[in-house]
């Protein structure tokens, strides 16, 4: 999927749909951050709208009146779907784009429900569309630290992959060995259900469904328990020690890109504050003149 930039579909010449550009698309300006503030309002009312309808006892009584503001909603994502193909250049790069394809699936499930009961349920995806929120209230910034959060997670992926198939091994064989020493227990009806019975045991979720009765099978229960606190640990040690890692190499090329500036700026004989720019006469902290180079 290409990578939708907006600023590459800007209508070059002067009109209404330039200025429908920058109300839809951007935020910096008064209009733009109305508009998306609307459209998150909008989102949200929606996605509650939808939520209000699965539940029984609400929507016996006010089912049509959610049926039709649902309905509502839907054509006015519908029109700015369209206003957002009207006024790009590359119709077909937005289209394809990522917050393209997810502002159509927001539209579409209210359309299938004409033939397919039911589909309403899928408009919670227009939650997505709330990823906008990024660009309104300037948290841009962030994304560099989920970049290194993603740098340490692909560092690690060998040690996760390795611990994981260790866990599966280790739930396949108690899980088979409980289905033969629960053997008289009629909870214990497969081995996948007692795998089931050790995934949920190690993980130390405990859903209680199924519980061993015999002493062996209380045992190995314990045991289990015990063996899933200390598991616990194993991915946050792994995951947390490939972050620090990633954080000092980021750190490190800060510091050098820093010096390296530093050596080709001129220094202030008079304060020492070094980082001027090569053509500056004079400096920027206490006004001495720069000595030229």
């Amino acid at each position: 999927m290409k990578k939708f930039n907006p600023y590459e579909n800007r209508p070059s010449h002067a009109g209404w749909r330039r200025n429908l550009y920058d109300i839809i698309f951007e935020a910096d300006t008064p209009l733009g951050k109305a508009f998306d503030i609307a459209l998150i309002v909008a989102i949200l009312g929606s996605v509650v709208i939808v939520m209000l309808d699965s539940v029984e006892s609400i929507a016996a009584v006010h089912h049509h009146t959610l049926y039709m503001l649902e309905w509502d909603f839907t054509i006015l994502f519908t029109i700015e779907y369209i206003l957002r193909l009207i006024c790009v250049r590359d119709k077909k790069r937005y289209a394809t784009s990522f917050f393209g394809v997810i502002d159509l699936l927001a539209v579409l499930p209210t359309y299938l429900t004409v033939i397919l009961p039911g589909g309403q349920y899928l408009l919670v995806i227009r939650i997505l569309r709330l990823l906008r929120i990024f660009r309104i209230l300037k948290l841009v910034q962030y994304l560099s630290e989920a970049d290194l959060l993603i740098r340490a997670l692909r560092e690690s992926q060998r040690k996760i992959i390795v611990f994981l198939f260790t866990v599966l091994n280790l739930v396949v064989i108690l899980g088979s060995v409980m289905y033969v020493v629960e053997s008289s227990n009629p909870q214990f009806t497969s081995i996948p259900q007692s795998i089931f019975w050790a995934i949920v045991t190690i993980t130390t979720v405990g859903y209680g469904d199924i519980i061993p009765t015999t002493f062996l099978g209380k045992t190995i229960a314990s045991m289990v328990m015990i063996i899933g606190y200390s598991i616990i640990a194993v991915p946050t040690g792994i995951i947390t020690q490939s972050i620090i890692r990633v954080s000092r190499e980021e750190d490190n090329k800060k510091v050098i890109e820093q010096t390296k500036g530093n050596m080709f700026s001129k220094k202030c004989p008079g304060c020492a504050f070094q980082g001027h720019d090569l053509d500056a006469a004079y400096c920027k902290r206490c006004g001495e003149r720069l000595e030229e180079e």
